[in-house]
């Protein structure tokens, strides 16, 4: 079956494309691994190979035209194989020209027909926003596969998003007919993630619109007697001369051999003139002979250093997201900071008695939660979100509490805070810290906070500044309780104290008011018995 390549989006902000030149033909036999093409993009021009084996049946654009991403840029298949579908009718191939003859032709023009439409008993699924931040989703595992029979409410996938990994389930009942995104390849949402309908139906045309109607333009074609004559494309471009102890590598195979420590020049190339592509790493077995010592009777090193591999970790979606967010919030949102430190002897003698309750387990954590909560009601201002329109103080209370997880930070949401026990607190969060680290947390369960807080105490760390969770205006970074020499009624005793942190958007929340939200904070905390009243 024929593979449509579209054009790759080779930066991140790269919208279009240019072929600079075509390295295979119309008619050309390609390997896994050959460059088909050398594209211009918004940066650098960079080769593109391959991820196929076949004929290239189709080039999509012309040398020195540029295309927008996703649009078609080539077609590879079997030898004869009809593309006419694929191409939507209306697309010509840039290698091929009707030979016009000397006397005059005859032309005609066909109509525009009418968008074909998805038959009624395909179902097209996209990829789900699974989350308010998620812009694209990686399949982790596929649970049907291309001619299996699915019913409503059958797991399809899990999927990969910014924050958590999701089972997605079907809608419909039908046969898989098209899987649309690869295991561990990122595919954005909306795309097209699988064609669910009757066995046997044939969804071609819609795999290359996009899962789209297809719709076939205006086109115009000489008439004539004569059979097509193909010409080829002009490619006498000049060779750069290049060095001997040039190594020839695809920019993927660079990028696999940097990650697995492969020198490239012990490897030795499958493809055109010796060049390295992805099999060659792949298939790469280091040598078992050591190599050759450099011998100096004259002079000895006085000490041997032995140098560490760097290790390349290629970014999670988490960890874009992560990066992504942070940064917008830290260079748009001016944050300032706002730092107290409490007596906390009255909360730890008041948590014992908390927990001599049976099958009651409340941490200071959750008591720093729902203080936050009570705080956070008499000013509202703090629970408040900024546009560029308006400022939107939230009726609701709803506390994000930052989990820590193998590949960075989810922030599940404790919804109507306020209005919560202790234990019913402790009860969600350890819930949520504990699907959180097996990535089982639910979209709706990390949406809509209000408000964050950053407890890092349980590490030792007696103070930190955190960045503020958009969209929310602030966020408090809760550090461990230390025991030290404080200073009570004119005596030097031993007492113990948490400092705390609270960052502020300023465009929402001013100086004084953040400082009056930490006095009310204070209160709540040093003397847990407020909160309970």
């Amino acid at each position: 079956m024929a593979e449509i390549i579209t054009m790759p989006r080779l930066s991140d902000t790269m919208e279009e494309g240019t072929v600079v030149k075509w390295h295979k033909n119309v008619g050309d036999k390609i390997a896994e691994g050959d460059i088909l093409a050398e594209i211009e993009t918004d940066k650098a021009i960079q080769e593109f190979e391959s991820e196929f084996d076949g004929v290239l049946l189709y080039q999509g654009v012309a040398e020195g035209v540029s295309t927008n991403v996703d649009e078609i840029l080539a077609i590879i298949g079997n030898e004869g194989e009809d593309i006419s579908g694929l191409i939507g009718g209306g697309a010509k191939a840039t290698t091929e020209v009707k030979e016009e003859k000397s006397t005059p032709s005859e032309t005609k023009t066909e109509e525009a027909k009418p968008a074909s439409e998805i038959p009624a008993n395909v179902e097209v699924i996209t990829m789900p926003r699974l989350s308010d931040t998620m812009e694209e989703g990686t399949v982790v595992v596929w649970h049907k596969n291309v001619g299996d029979q699915v019913a409503e409410g059958d797991i399809l996938a899990e999927i990969e998003t910014d924050k958590a990994v999701q089972e997605f389930e079907s809608e419909f009942d039908g046969v898989l007919l098209y899987q649309g995104a690869k295991v561990n390849e990122p595919a954005p949402v909306d795309t097209v993630l699988a064609i669910i309908g009757e066995a046997g139906t044939d969804v071609s045309a819609i795999v290359a619109n996009g899962g789209k109607v297809a719709v076939s333009v205006a086109s115009t074609e000489v008439v004539d007697d004569e059979k097509p004559v193909v010409v080829q494309l002009d490619v006498n471009n000049k060779v750069e001369e290049t060095s001997s102890d040039r190594i020839f590598v695809s920019p993927l195979a660079k990028t696999i051999a940097k990650d697995k420590g492969i020198d490239l020049a012990e490897v030795k190339g499958s493809g055109d003139n010796g060049r390295i592509v992805k099999k060659d790493i792949e298939n790469y077995q280091p040598s078992a002979q050591p190599k050759a010592e450099a011998k100096s009777e004259s002079v000895k090193p006085a000490q041997t250093f032995v140098s560490g591999e760097d290790k390349v970790i290629p970014n999670s979606q988490m960890r874009k997201v992560i990066a992504k967010r942070l940064a917008e919030s830290k260079f748009t949102a001016p944050h300032y900071y706002l730092n107290v430190e409490l007596d906390m002897d009255n909360a730890i003698e008041a948590r014992k008695q908390l927990n001599s309750v049976p099958d009651t387990k409340i941490s200071f954590n959750d008591m720093v939660v729902k203080a936050c909560a009570m705080a956070l009601r008499k000013h509202p201002a703090v629970n408040s979100t900024w546009t560029d329109a308006e400022i939107i103080q939230h009726g609701d209370i709803n506390i994000g509490v930052a989990v820590a997880v193998e590949d960075g930070l989810l922030v599940p949401v404790v919804k109507n805070t306020d209005q919560k026990s202790f234990a019913q607190i402790s009860a969600e969060v350890k819930d949520y810290a504990g699907r959180a680290r097996d990535r089982k947390l639910k979209a709706d369960e990390m949406d809509k906070s209000t408000f964050s807080v950053s407890n890092l105490g349980m590490f030792g760390i007696e103070s930190f500044t955190s960045i503020i969770n958009q969209p929310n205006s602030c966020i408090l970074s809760v550090g461990a309780i230390i025991q030290k020499p404080v200073v009570k009624d004119g005596q030097i005793v031993v007492g113990n104290t948490m400092k705390l942190s609270l960052a502020c958007d300023h465009r929402t929340v001013d100086g004084a008011t953040g400082a009056q939200f930490l006095q009310t904070l204070r209160m709540y905390i040093e003397n847990p018995v407020t909160m309970l009243v």
